[in-house]
């Protein structure tokens, strides 16, 4: 599925189960020693795909530990991201000098837990387009989706700032006949290629009651 929204020179892996729970390296699972079981399996799970990713580019099965705020730490000369959920797992990679920066994220396509999660999320002007959208096409939890979508902007701009970035310092335009996204910086944004980052385009896709977005910068 998920390489239907990202293609070479980005190569993924992806399960929808974690029933047979990958082993982790010692390093790895000092990381998770105090979480609980569901947590274990998934972090496993998404490891196990980051690797799977990583041996599509030439590379050896390596630890994956976490940086500033838990964001992945992978290999020199290489950029990625991974995502779980109820029932899915996946990871991205690429080269550096193909890719600046990814961001990948899941989630299943239901409404937001919490109703005041959205004004919490998005934009008034976010809100009236994805009124519109819900109105065409009530088959897809669009708030859902800016969700995911804003969480792929995050994942793609922190490895260039190491800065945290707010919900409501990106507005994300949504096409839903495209499968794309765009992601409008609202505060300044690092240089990427000698020019202020400040549009992010991305591509998103809605398939076996799931959400998938993703955003990759190219080098």
């Amino acid at each position: 599925m998920i390489d239907r929204v990202l293609r070479p020179p980005v190569v993924v892996a992806e399960t929808f189960s974690d029933d047979c729970v990958p082993v982790l390296f010692p390093e790895e699972n000092a990381i998770i020693a105090m979480a609980v079981e569901s947590r274990r399996r998934e972090f496993a799970a998404g490891r196990a795909c980051a690797r799977a990713a990583l041996a599509k580019l030439g590379q050896p099965p390596v630890p994956i530990l976490s940086g500033p705020r838990g964001a992945p730490r992978w290999p020199e000369g290489v950029v990625g991201s991974i995502t779980h959920c109820p029932g899915y797992r996946a990871a991205a990679v690429a080269w550096t000098r193909d890719v600046v920066s990814l961001g990948l994220d899941a989630e299943p396509n239901k409404p937001l837990p919490d109703h005041g999660m959205l004004d919490f999320i998005s934009t008034e002007s976010e809100r009236v387009r994805l009124a519109g959208l819900a109105d065409k096409t009530p088959s897809v939890s669009w708030e859902r989706l800016l969700f995911s979508a804003k969480e792929s902007v995050y994942k793609a701009w922190f490895p260039l700032t190491r800065r945290w970035l707010d919900f409501e310092s990106a507005d994300v335009v949504i096409d839903a006949q495209t499968g794309t996204f765009t992601a409008r910086l609202l505060v300044e944004g690092p240089i990427v290629n000698g020019t202020p980052l400040s549009l992010l385009h991305g591509r998103w896709l809605a398939d076996q009651d799931l959400l998938v977005t993703a955003i990759v910068i190219p080098a």
